[in-house]
């Protein structure tokens, strides 16, 4: 309610120039990665730029942070599609675990492919299952809306909306295929548009359209495809708020079983405050947020760290010094080890 014309005329250009806006973002992180902490001018500026800018507006770039995250742009499969595959935005902003180089994965007959981040790895893992995906044409441009919704600013995800369904619905041959995202979040925020339908008529929802998590997709469809699988000692898991809010809980410890010997969720797992860009802007509240969680992950002592979601990925890294990644990621890994 307090958004003011500027803001929000802001973020509905955001909107209109989206894919733009997360190539800009890209780009930012990979230099900042490149020019490194050693590089004075690079706080100096990021700093006099808060302070100018505000603290709630220019995020506070630091050393932990990964470089940026690739196009999700990808051609049309060569036979039918089971699903329409929606990479999530978020992990072409950000890239994966700078401790995760990626690793080169050659099996019968899947393609060779570097698999470092969640989209490789979902892909990679249906692949192996036989399971084709169609990812829009225009996915570069294509976001679930929770930068605008959670900000309250209507107007650019009005715009967002008026542009996602009907790409979804085309592509989804009007709701015949599944919808799956490969962030907790975002899947969240995708189910909640579908449910708004049509923004000049909000009470009317998109039924056509079905939404699920690429967590909850594989464990159902690609999982019992796949043979027994080499597992690691143990392995903790953090539950995101999204994913606990649609349910993946169950999901996530299936797949995590069938990785590692032992499954370690915490009993202090909560949110992790970093809230898309909350962390950024106020690293001070995951630090708060995440205390306990951390003492106990650090008592767990697991051998493998993940969760499903990219900056949740980011806030428990730094809480615990920890590298988590996409539990997918994980399950790629083991798989190339059968």
């Amino acid at each position: 309610e307090r958004a003011g014309e500027t803001a929000q005329a802001g973020w509905q250009t955001a909107a209109e120039h989206w894919a733009g806006a997360t190539h800009v973002a890209s780009f930012a992180l990979s230099t900042a990665k490149k020019l490194g902490p050693a590089t004075p001018a690079l706080t100096g500026v990021n700093e006099a730029g808060r302070a100018l800018l505000g603290q709630d507006l220019l995020p506070l770039w630091s050393p932990d942070l990964p470089s940026g995250g690739r196009s999700r742009r990808r051609p049309r499969p060569n036979r039918e599609p089971v699903a329409v595959y929606v990479p999530a935005c978020v992990n072409a902003m950000f890239g994966p675990e700078p401790r995760d180089r990626g690793r080169l994965y050659v099996k019968h007959d899947v393609k060779a492919t570097t698999v470092s981040g969640v989209q490789s790895a979902f892909e990679f893992l249906c692949a192996w299952a036989g399971v084709a995906l169609r990812v829009p044409a225009a996915i570069d441009s294509l976001c679930c809306g929770t930068p605008w919704s959670s900000k309250g600013m209507t107007k650019g995800y009005e715009r967002m909306a008026a542009t996602v369904l009907p790409i979804l619905r085309s592509a989804s041959d009007n709701g015949r295929l599944p919808v799956v995202c490969d962030a907790s979040s975002c899947t969240e925020g995708l189910q909640r548009m579908v449910e708004h339908g049509n923004l000049g008529d909000p009470g009317n929802p998109d039924d056509s359209l079905t939404v699920v998590d690429c967590i909850e997709f594989v464990a159902d469809y690609i999982l019992p495809r796949l043979p027994p699988l080499p597992k690691v000692a143990s392995i903790t898991l953090h539950p995101t708020c999204s994913s606990t809010q649609i349910g993946l809980a169950p999901y996530l410890v299936r797949i995590a079983e069938a990785v590692a010997d032992t499954v370690h969720v915490p009993v202090d797992a909560g949110c992790c405050a970093f809230a898309g860009d909350r962390g950024l802007l106020h690293p001070e509240l995951t630090h708060a947020a995440t205390r306990p969680e951390a003492a106990e992950v650090a008592a767990a002592n697991s051998t493998v760290h993940a969760s499903c979601n990219r900056t949740c990925e980011i806030g428990l890294t730094r809480a615990t010094g920890q590298p988590y990644r996409h539990l997918l990621e994980v399950l790629a890994d083991q798989l190339h080890g059968a």
